[in-house]
């Protein structure tokens, strides 16, 4: 009776740690990549679904990714420089994309350019599954209370990454922003 159960402990066990064993490597966007084509992301309300492989498969485009609508970073620098930035019409089609509701995003749009005269649209990820087939999430539960966006800004000319430009420490606003992204 020992050998049984010992038997199946070491069963258990074994199924166990196989369920968390996972021989397929993270698919981080690289260049050359193609957006995936998914329709999870929201302008302006839920029911205004954006597929931004679609909007995206010709011309230039850029796609800036940040943690969290209405953060500091984000309202103060990252975003604004966009904004302010005299080549950021030479981007073609600009999106910004936080890992919030459709409601959080247009409001933080409409606080940053009231006008609209930027051009930039804001789109929520409420469920961070564009953010996830980037591979551009982490864990932001201490501070945001979920999975949120890594700060990046995608530079993609005809569907297809054209430049990454990913903050290694997830947050910190650096190679991502605009002077350094548009020149």
């Amino acid at each position: 009776m020992a050998s049984t159960i010992a038997l199946r402990r070491l069963t258990l066990g074994a199924s166990r740690s196989s369920r968390s064993f996972s021989s397929s490597a993270r698919a981080f966007i690289k260049v050359g990549d193609k957006i995936p084509s998914l329709d999870v992301l929201v302008e302006n309300s839920p029911g205004n679904k954006v597929n931004l492989s679609e909007q995206i498969k010709s011309g230039k485009s850029l796609i800036i990714g940040v943690p969290a609508a209405f953060s500091p970073s984000c309202s103060n620098s990252h975003v604004p420089g966009y904004i302010n930035h005299q080549k950021l019409k030479d981007a073609g089609k600009v999106f910004v994309v936080a890992v919030n509701d459709p409601f959080v995003t247009k409001a933080w749009g409409e606080s940053l350019d009231p006008s609209g005269s930027s051009g930039i649209r804001f789109l929520g990820d409420p469920t961070a599954k564009f953010t996830k087939a980037l591979d551009l999430s982490f864990d932001g539960t201490a501070i945001f209370g979920g999975p949120r966006s890594k700060r990046y800004a995608l530079v993609v000319e005809d569907g297809k990454v054209k430049s990454i430009h990913e903050e290694p420490d997830n947050t910190g606003l650096d190679v991502s922003a605009a002077e350094k992204v548009l020149g």
